[in-house]
This record gives structure tokens, C-alpha cells and sequence, in this order.
């Protein structure tokens, strides 16, 4: 079946995109980037990861790619130099074999029907000891306090959600696994996570996915395949602003990430 983005590319979504950098989403990457090295960073979103390798490699060539025309959109609108945007399909990439040193992917295969198919095109256009880097979630280990049954909900809806659009929400700790499938034989495997704990980022978070529940794909999607219904999603946006306004609250977003050598 085709992939179906179960986020989507509603403002609230991009707005959490936005935030991401390589030292807050990419960290287990620093050591093996370097001046000079050809980056291509699938699945770039609005770009902010794209532009940020762009700078610790240059002069090396850095191309962001993304199925979604919004998301390349919003890349471009950033007009950075050295660093190139284009709609590309991450399963048959438009560039011959041997072209890069570094695939970057930040939570790209947890959307996708077949990871492993991926993963071995990204191979393919690797130069011989190139790496691919690759992290995503694992939403089953997802913490907060204090406890809420509306956040449990809301959990147990995405993983419905992306059972329906035959994706893994629980990517981060298959990568391994998908890697070998995809003929790697040389993966290093590690985890890493994102904290929200602050008045700051309790009211960012929290925030954003209220916004979330009701306004994205998450909305649009779970109301249209009879997943839920507009009362349970104001529910949980009610959630999320709660728990966002509990002066001690915190959440915790775990992370799988691997290094895989060509």
C-alpha cells in the first residue's frame, strides 16, 4: 500500500519540525561529520536539520529532499546557502550509485510500509565507507507525569492510526533489525531522547500537540478511518494543555539511532 503521513503538514506540525537541529536531533551524527562531505538528508521537512549539516560540512554538497511539496517549500523559503531542496521519492532516489558520504533520515522510516526497501536504496547511492543515519521513535516508551487516561488515549490512538497506514511507531527499536535486512553488516546501534520539563517547553509541547489533535492529519485521518470522534480529540487537546500547565509535569520522547557503514 502507498505511505500515508499520519502527521501531515498542518502549521502545528511544521512549527515542531522548525525546532529541530543536529544537536538536539542528530548528536549521535557530530563525530562523523566533517568539512567537505556530500550529505543527503531524506525526509527534510521545512529544513532546519538540512541547513544546520549544511554548515558543519561545507564546503561539501547537501541536498534535503521530502515527498511533500509544502514541506520543500517551507526548505526553500529558509534560503540558505549551500544547501539545495527538491521533492524526491525515498524509495528510488534521483541519483546514481556512490554519490554520498552521508544519508541522513530524522524519523522517516517510522512512516513508511517498507523501511527495509528504503534503507537499501539510501545504500545504494552511498559511497564505499559512507554511512546512513537514521533515528526515530518509539512511542511505546514515551513518559509523562503526572498520569493522565486522556494522554493513554491518545497513545493508544496514534499507534491505531499508524497500524491503519501499515507504519511502525515503535521505528526506533527495529532499526537494527531493518539495517540487516537491508544488507548492512556493520550498525551501531544507540538512544537518545527529547526532555520537556521547563514552563518553556511544557508550554511548547504541550501546546503544539493540542494544536495537533485537532487541526492535522492525526485529526483528519483517525476521524476518517472511524477511529474517534471531534469529542474525544477536544478531549485530548484538553489533556495536553493540561498536563502543559502542571508546574512539575514533564515528558520524555525516546529515540532509537543508527550509524550503518557501507
Amino acid at each position: 500500500m502507498p505511505d500515508t503521513y499520519s502527521h501531515g503538514h498542518h502549521e502545528s506540525v511544521l512549527r515542531s519540525h522548525r525546532n529541530r537541529t543536529v544537536d538536539n536531533s542528530a548528536a549521535y551524527l557530530i563525530p562523523h561529520l566533517r568539512a567537505g562531505l556530500d550529505v543527503l538528508d531524506v525526509g527534510c521537512g521545512p529544513g532546519s536539520i538540512t541547513v544546520d549539516l549544511a554548515t558543519r560540512v561545507a564546503p561539501g554538497r547537501v541536498i534535503g529532499i521530502d515527498a511533500a511539496d509544502d514541506a520543500i517549500a517551507a526548505a526553500r523559503a529558509l534560503g540558505a546557502e549551500g544547501v539545495a531542496f527538491a521533492v524526491g521519492d525515498a524509495y528510488n532516489l534521483d541519483f546514481p550509485d556512490a554519490s554520498f558520504d552521508v544519508v541522513h533520515a530524522h524519523q522517516v522510516l517510522q512512516h513508511l510500509t517498507d523501511p527495509v526497501a528504503a534503507l537499501r536504496e539510501w545504500r545504494r547511492v552511498l559511497k564505499p565507507g559512507g554511512i546512513v543515519a537514521a533515528r526515530d521513535g518509539v512511542y511505546s516508551s514515551f513518559a509523562w507525569y503526572p498520569a493522565d487516561p486522556v494522554l493513554d488515549r491518545w497513545l493508544a490512538l496514534y499507534h491505531q492510526l499508524t497500524d491503519h497506514n501499515a507504519a511502525e511507531a515503535d521505528a526506533g527499536v527495529f532499526l537494527p533489525h531493518w539495517a540487516a535486512e537491508a544488507g548492512f553488516d556493520d550498525v551501531v546501534f544507540s538512544a537518545s531522547n527529547w526532555a520537556y520539563a521547563t514552563p518553556e517547553t511544557r508550554q511548547w509541547w504541550g501546546g503544539l500537540w493540542a494544536d495537533r489533535a485537532l487541526e492535522s492529519s492525526f485529526a483528519t485521518q483517525t476521524l476518517e478511518y472511524g477511529l474517534t470522534t471531534p469529542g474525544e480529540l477536544e478531549e485530548i487537546a484538553a489533556a495536553w494543555r493540561r498536563w502543559a500547565a502542571q508546574p512539575d509535569a514533564s515528558f520524555i520522547v525516546v529515540h532509537g539511532e543508527v550509524i550503518c557503514r557501507k
